[in-house]
């Protein structure tokens, strides 16, 4: 009987963590940040030892990366000086200070991997970076949002393409990495709310075989969505076991023990504990 009233009091006490465990999930600062259902990747599982060939679409990824601060660090200093919209300033200052980051990231994969990068921008870049020397006010402003909108879709899909395809542990990192600096910049240029985006390049038509290629590829949909889930849904998922479990050794112990059993174990208690 003494084993059911310590079975009875460890449920209780499990009980009492797991929503202790559920409340601390709400409350924890990253959670909250988080945008419900959607993971965030887990770069820390991928390994950075540059184990792997390198082919020269890697070689030329990393210098595109390299090439895309040097250009785009000077025009976010720009305009903090020369926007008078204040949104424009915060943007040109998020995205220079991040680019800041990813170069450093960029140079300790390009000195792991012995590929050698460029110290300035290239001809089209200084001619962007000259645009906007020559702008003022509300011009400044369109042609800042503009030539770094327009990069930032042109460089996307090729950092898609190394991420997938790449058989270099440290390339494959860097991508991953430049994928999200890159995918905050798009966001944070098109919340100026002045991206054109009638101007961008229309994507390509789908090919013939689309029809077959889609067939193909849902099985890795699927897949791809529940790894996501599993991901994204770990710590609730740890909890909803630790409850079921709970909830499990309950019902348990109350089929196991009749009610006029439990009542005839609570008087006996209550004389043991008279005496």
């Amino acid at each position: 009987m003494f084993a059911v009233d310590r079975m009875l009091l460890w449920h209780r006490r499990m009980s009492g963590a797991a929503l202790a465990a559920f409340a601390l999930v709400l409350l924890d600062p990253q959670v909250a940040r988080a945008e419900p259902g959607v993971p965030v990747p887990p770069n820390g599982l991928l390994s950075d030892r540059g184990k792997g060939d390198i082919s020269e679409a890697d070689r030329d990824f990393a210098v595109k990366v390299r090439l895309a601060g040097l250009w785009e660090i000077p025009a976010g200093e720009m305009a903090q000086e020369k926007s008078e919209d204040p949104r424009i300033q915060a943007i040109g200052r998020d995205i220079a200070s991040q680019h800041v980051a990813l170069d450093k990231l960029v140079r300790a994969a390009a000195k792991k991997l012995d590929v050698t990068l460029p110290n300035k921008p290239n001809a089209d870049q200084q001619t962007w970076l000259a645009e906007m020397r020559d702008a003022e006010g509300a011009e400044f402003d369109r042609v800042y949002i503009d030539r770094l909108r327009a990069a930032h879709g042109k460089i996307f899909p090729a950092i898609a393409t190394i991420r997938a395809s790449t058989r270099n542990d440290t390339v494959r990192k860097l991508a991953q990495r430049t994928n999200q600096f890159v995918m905050t910049h798009m966001t944070l240029l098109e919340s100026s709310g002045i991206v054109d985006f009638a101007a961008l390049p229309t994507a390509p038509p789908p090919a013939a075989a689309a029809g077959a290629t889609a067939n193909a590829a849902q099985p890795r949909t699927a897949a791809s969505s529940a790894t996501s889930l599993s991901v994204a849904g770990t710590p609730a998922l740890a909890i909803v076991v630790v409850a079921l479990a709970s909830a499990a050794i309950t019902a348990f112990a109350l089929r196991a023990f009749p009610r006029n059993s439990r009542r005839s174990y609570a008087r006996q208690r209550g004389r043991y504990y008279e005496t």
